[in-house]
């Protein structure tokens, strides 16, 4: 055999190995994509249970709060401590025991014959979504290292993290009006059968580091104080903000938080260290997540109750009345943001897609009684879902690049805290706004009817989530300054293809490389 022939096959190996290894990132990108299903469905598939499930067990208006802030409180409260047993542990066993717990936990919800077990149920849910939600993202990060497969991977990621919300009214609606409001719990189920099976067979082992150690003062104070502003929030929607249970608990989550801050700039292995939001870029992108989820998750909340104490829409016909959004969202993810992302400054992306949005919500404060769908809520969905989709490609991928070895986890679950976080930001206050504009509207217009009492409060609390969103793009323009094109470009001017560059960063790629290539993770490039 010629020397000639054997470059040839060693080129043709090489090839193949390629071609393998691409398939298999898309595999691993099927198995995580389930997982991080599995923890946004739960998010809100309960929502249009719930009556349903309150007629069954007999439980109060008082304690049906906790069948969603109970999912809430745990998995916003305890991520960042799942972050950092990601980073013990490793990313592929965390996952693992992860979707295991929460599977089981879906069983006991879904066969509970009391509140007290379905609560605590929806407890054990979030605690393993904690757990969970971390590693998805460590593993996408790790596994997509070329940029141009990288914007892809997080478009439909970032489609899942969105679209999955609403996917879940439409899944609660269809499963409580054709089956039972338990297998809302059950669904979990074949999807996490799916995922385990996937892990085993498809995801390569890695082991955790073994120099990170748990933060024990830091877990106490950062879960505390997390679980004790997301318990405040929620509090506020039903007792208001003036109230002793709403006002204890945020005071004790301020205390609780400051002393977090102090003790991560001193302790010996800070649960977060204080690196991490020193780049401008990362906590640009993690405070951007928050005021985009804060908005969407209010208005999500406000469309809901629109469609069925206004409208009269059966459970099913409010779950699909958010398709349009949904096909949006996904649409503008995967097809716009991801092929734009590595050629346009992230924040061209993030900025024009936030206001996109904010027009959106803006439009609902021209919301009747007498409001039609096609020409008063579908615009908002349409600019809603396009413009969330170009925005949270880039700022989810921006948030999670260039991680240290040792941060991965940490990193990852901040992106997810920041998302969790601003869900409840957004549920308790956005209602609150718009309880109080009901009160002050029924007060001013003596003899006011009561529908239209409660679309003025939707108004009102619309007003404020475009404003929020506002926010979010200043935001986002302010601190986000990232082009991920500089390298593809760079390549290509030196006559290296068309292939954008991978630029190395310190996080090891998940898919072995094939022989000749090296094996580097990519990220965004800072101008800063």
């Amino acid at each position: 055999m010629t020397s000639l022939d054997q470059h040839e096959l060693t080129t043709r190996s090489a090839r193949s190995t390629k071609v393998q290894s691409t398939k298999a990132q898309w595999w691993i990108l099927v198995i995580i994509a389930c997982a991080q299903l599995m923890v946004v469905l739960d998010s809100t598939i309960m929502i249009i249970a719930l009556p349903s499930a309150q007629k069954a067990l007999g439980f109060s208006d008082t304690e049906r709060q906790w069948v969603i802030t109970g999912y809430t409180l745990a998995f916003g409260g305890f991520l960042l401590l799942g972050g950092r047993i990601s980073d013990m542990l490793g990313p592929r066993r965390t996952l693992m025991v992860g979707v295991i717990g929460f599977a089981l936990a879906s069983a006991l919800g879904g066969a509970a014959p009391d509140t007290v077990v379905l609560i605590a149920a929806r407890g054990l849910q979030g605690l393993c979504g904690a757990l969970l939600a971390p590693s998805v993202l460590s593993l996408l990060s790790a596994t997509f290292t070329n940029p141009r497969e990288r914007a892809r991977a997080f478009g439909i990621y970032a489609s899942i993290a969105i679209g999955g919300s609403a996917f879940g009214l439409i899944l609660g609606g269809l499963l409580t009006q054709y089956a039972d409001w338990r297998w809302c719990l059950y669904v979990n189920l074949p999807i996490a059968a799916l995922v385990i099976f996937g892990i085993v067979t498809m995801i390569p082992k890695s082991v955790g580091r073994s120099g990170v150690r748990l933060d024990v003062a830091g877990v106490i104070l950062g879960c505390g104080g997390l679980v004790a502003l997301v318990y405040g929030l929620g509090e506020a929607g039903a007792d208001g903000w003036g109230s002793r249970g709403v006002l204890v608990p945020l005071a004790v989550a301020v205390v609780l938080l400051a002393c977090f801050v102090v003790w991560q700039s001193k302790g010996p292995n800070p649960l977060l260290p204080l690196r991490v939001l020193r780049d401008r870029n990362r906590s640009g992108a993690y405070l951007t997540i928050l005021l985009a989820m804060t908005a969407m998750f209010g208005t999500f909340v406000s469309l809901t109750y629109l469609f069925q104490a206004v409208d009269g829409y059966s459970p099913l016909r409010s779950g699909i009345a958010f398709l349009p959004l949904m096909v949006l969202n996904g649409l503008a993810s995967t097809q716009l943001a991801s092929r734009l992302m590595p050629y346009v400054p992230t924040r061209l992306l993030i900025v024009p897609g936030l206001l996109a949005a904010a027009v959106g919500v803006a439009l609902l404060t021209r919301l009747t009684p007498e409001s039609a769908f096609l020409t008063h809520v579908l615009p908002t969905e349409i600019l809603l879902g396009v413009g969330l989709g170009i925005a949270m490609v880039p700022v989810i991928s921006t948030a999670t690049s260039n991680a240290d070895p040792g941060d991965v986890g940490v990193i990852s679950a901040m992106s997810t805290t920041s998302q969790q976080i601003g869900a409840s930001i957004g549920t308790a206050l956005l209602n609150t706004i718009a309880a109080s504009a009901v009160t002050s509207y029924l007060a001013s217009h003596r003899g006011g009817d009561a529908i239209h009492a409660t679309v003025h409060g939707y108004a009102t609390a619309s007003a404020w989530a475009a404003g929020i969103l506002v926010l979010g793009a200043l935001t986002a323009g302010l601190l986000i300054n990232v082009h991920p094109g500089r390298a593809h470009a760079a390549q290509t001017a030196a006559g290296q293809g068309d292939e954008p560059a991978a630029q190395p960063t310190r996080v090891a790629p998940l898919v072995p490389a094939a022989r000749g290539e090296q094996a580097t993770a990519t990220g965004p490039r800072s101008e800063v």
